[in-house]
């Protein structure tokens, strides 16, 4: 839609009102105001939804992987071949063998539940980004060292160069029972993934250690693997499952972590069709607006449509003039979107200096920070959905004034 300059000269009249027109002036301010925080709170808070869910899905695919072929009864004997099988399967990255299993560990007389975890050296060189103290290149077979998580560590007491004591119930026999296995282990590392359950609870060693602790021979507990399509890694690993098939069992982040995830995409959806309204209650101030403005300007139109000016060009001019207001709001909360998502961090820490409570537990939302990640696509949208609501709210005002009979308005002037 081209503007005339004698339309464009209307429509910024009519943009800044005189001043005799400070209320519609004010309700134009708050239609700008309105749209810019609606379109800041989408913008802002799908991001840290897309933020939140992109961050679990690579602290927890960081650890775990993407998908796990776990024995039947906790052993995978012929894990060699198994192993071989999987990393030939078309789609898969990368695959290794693991040894997971819950224990305890006592220190110092404190004690916790545990989450023991055997890795080859290549994965336990990779955790080595996450070390905050300590050196991960210490944890070499038959060594007696371990890596601990920050959180573990907190609760306990332990530090680099401590030992802790990780007790496995299967021990020796005795006339009197079974004697727990105890084995002391030199913390070498303290490591933070930024998940608070994995945090708290994992205790990482070389994989031959912990065939030792477990008393598990040449054997493994599960095999993890990462695929170049995790979204599509259920049909990658089909063939797998399949070979498998009453030996072991395949299951893939979806599963592993279905309810989380599914309870992250309802809320996601939620919240876009909640804050939605709130562009629909902006729309509804553009019109009032322009309701005001076009019931203030009638004999101002009725003059115009006597000097020549066509239903046409009142029907641009009010157009323009309420979808210009839509989209000022529009640009105007894309900035201050980006900035508090820029400082998010910053705004959480203040809120809580100020208010004396923790906003952000990492114990309840996993993960120690707020995360962030805009989806271009999304925003697109966003701004798609503020400017059409916009313009459709200029329609009804801007037919109305477009109607206007020149005769009617000025036949008593």
């Amino acid at each position: 839609m081209i503007l005339s300059p004698f339309e464009w000269m209307i429509a910024k009249r009519y943009l800044l009102p005189g001043k005799g027109e400070a209320f519609i002036a004010l309700v134009a301010g708050i239609s700008v105001g309105v749209v810019m925080l609606s379109v800041a709170m989408l913008v802002i808070v799908m991001s840290v939804m897309n933020g939140f869910r992109a961050e679990l899905l690579d602290k927890i695919v960081g650890l775990n992987g993407h998908a796990i072929v776990q024995a039947y009864g906790g052993r995978l004997d012929n894990w060699e071949d198994v192993l071989e099988k999987v990393r030939k399967t078309p789609g898969v990255v990368d695959a290794s063998p693991l040894i997971e299993q819950p224990l305890l560990t006592t220190f110092n007389g404190r004690v916790e539940a545990i989450l023991v975890r055997g890795n080859t050296a290549e994965d336990i060189t990779e955790l080595g980004e996450k070390v905050v103290f300590g050196n991960i290149g210490d944890l070499r077979p038959g060594e007696g060292r371990v890596a601990i998580g920050s959180r573990l560590a907190q609760n306990i007491g332990a530090r680099v160069g401590d030992t802790i004591t990780i007790i496995n119930p299967q021990g020796r026999s005795t006339p009197f029972g079974t004697v727990p296995r105890q084995i002391g282990y030199e913390v070498a590392a303290i490591f933070e993934i930024g998940v608070y359950d994995y945090d708290k609870a994992f205790v990482v060693m070389p994989m031959q250690d912990a065939q030792t602790l477990l008393l598990t021979g040449n054997t493994v507990g599960m095999i993890e693997v990462k695929v170049d399509d995790p979204d599509n890694v259920s049909e990658i690993l089909a063939p797998v499952e399949q070979d498998l098939a009453g030996q072991a069992v395949v299951a893939d982040w979806k599963t592993i972590n279905a309810t989380l995830f599914e309870a992250l995409q309802v809320e996601r959806v939620a919240m876009f069709f909640a804050l939605s309204f709130m562009v629909v209650v902006a729309a509804f101030n553009i019109l009032s607006s322009l309701v005001m403005l076009v019931r203030a300007k009638t004999r101002d139109i009725a003059i115009m449509r006597t000097m020549g000016a066509t239903r046409r060009s009142l029907l641009k001019i009010f157009v323009t003039t309420g979808f210009t207001v839509g989209a000022i709001g529009t640009v105007a909360g894309l900035i201050l979107g980006f900035v508090v998502l820029y400082f998010r961090q910053g705004i959480v820490e203040g809120i809580q200096w100020l208010l004396g409570i923790e906003l952000w537990d990492p114990s309840i939302r996993f993960l120690s920070t707020l995360p962030s990640r805009t989806d271009p696509v999304e925003v697109m949208g966003i701004v798609a959905l503020a400017l059409v609501m916009s313009f459709l709210a200029t329609l009804y005002p801007a037919f109305k004034a477009a109607s206007t009979d020149p005769v009617q308005v000025l036949r008593y002037e």
